[in-house]
Protein backbone atom coordinates (compact mmCIF):
# COMPACT_ATOMS: atom_id res chain seq x y z
CA UNK A 1 0.00 0.00 0.00
CA UNK A 2 0.96 3.72 -1.09
CA UNK A 3 4.71 3.08 -2.52
CA UNK A 4 5.94 4.58 -4.97
CA UNK A 5 7.13 1.91 -7.77
CA UNK A 6 7.45 5.33 -10.38
CA UNK A 7 9.97 4.44 -13.19
CA UNK A 8 10.82 1.08 -11.63
CA UNK A 9 11.05 -1.98 -13.56
CA UNK A 10 8.69 -5.04 -12.32
CA UNK A 11 8.60 -7.03 -15.22
CA UNK A 12 7.49 -10.43 -14.28
CA UNK A 13 6.44 -9.41 -10.84
CA UNK A 14 3.95 -11.19 -9.12
CA UNK A 15 1.24 -8.75 -7.21
CA UNK A 16 -1.60 -11.44 -7.13
CA UNK A 17 -3.57 -11.03 -3.82
CA UNK A 18 -1.82 -7.41 -3.05
CA UNK A 19 -3.95 -4.72 -1.92
CA UNK A 20 -2.18 -1.58 -3.50
CA UNK A 21 -4.23 1.68 -3.08
CA UNK A 22 -2.59 4.10 -3.03
CA UNK A 23 -0.35 2.85 -4.71
CA UNK A 24 1.96 4.92 -8.02
CA UNK A 25 2.53 3.68 -11.33
CA UNK A 26 4.43 5.51 -13.63
CA UNK A 27 6.57 5.58 -16.26
CA UNK A 28 7.27 1.76 -14.79
CA UNK A 29 7.82 -1.78 -16.69
CA UNK A 30 5.17 -4.11 -15.30
CA UNK A 31 5.67 -6.31 -18.64
CA UNK A 32 4.63 -9.97 -17.67
CA UNK A 33 3.81 -8.64 -14.17
CA UNK A 34 0.66 -10.67 -12.31
CA UNK A 35 -2.00 -8.89 -10.78
CA UNK A 36 -4.42 -11.30 -10.63
CA UNK A 37 -6.84 -11.14 -7.33
CA UNK A 38 -4.91 -7.47 -7.00
CA UNK A 39 -7.07 -5.26 -5.20
CA UNK A 40 -7.39 -1.00 -5.79
CA UNK A 41 -4.68 -0.34 -8.26
CA UNK A 42 -4.97 2.26 -10.57
CA UNK A 43 -2.44 1.90 -13.68
CA UNK A 44 -2.71 4.17 -16.27
CA UNK A 45 -1.70 1.80 -20.12
CA UNK A 46 -0.61 4.97 -21.56
CA UNK A 47 2.17 5.79 -18.97
CA UNK A 48 3.45 2.29 -18.12
CA UNK A 49 4.67 -0.71 -20.13
CA UNK A 50 2.00 -3.56 -19.13
CA UNK A 51 2.69 -5.98 -22.29
CA UNK A 52 1.98 -9.34 -21.12
CA UNK A 53 0.88 -8.17 -17.82
CA UNK A 54 -2.17 -10.72 -16.07
CA UNK A 55 -5.42 -9.04 -14.82
CA UNK A 56 -8.45 -10.70 -13.75
CA UNK A 57 -11.94 -9.24 -15.29
CA UNK A 58 -12.65 -7.66 -11.74
CA UNK A 59 -9.49 -5.65 -12.42
CA UNK A 60 -10.65 -3.96 -15.66
CA UNK A 61 -11.86 -1.11 -13.44
CA UNK A 62 -7.66 -0.24 -12.14
CA UNK A 63 -7.06 0.14 -16.02
CA UNK A 64 -9.91 2.03 -17.89
CA UNK A 65 -10.69 4.58 -14.75
CA UNK A 66 -8.57 7.09 -16.68
CA UNK A 67 -11.26 7.29 -19.33
CA UNK A 68 -14.25 7.59 -17.16
CA UNK A 69 -14.98 3.83 -18.48
CA UNK A 70 -16.96 2.11 -15.63
CA UNK A 71 -17.37 -1.87 -15.61
CA UNK A 72 -20.22 -3.76 -13.97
Amino acid sequence: METDFSQADLSGSNFSGSELSGTVFDQTNLEKADFREAVNYRIDPERNKIKGARFDLEGLPGLLGKWGIRVG
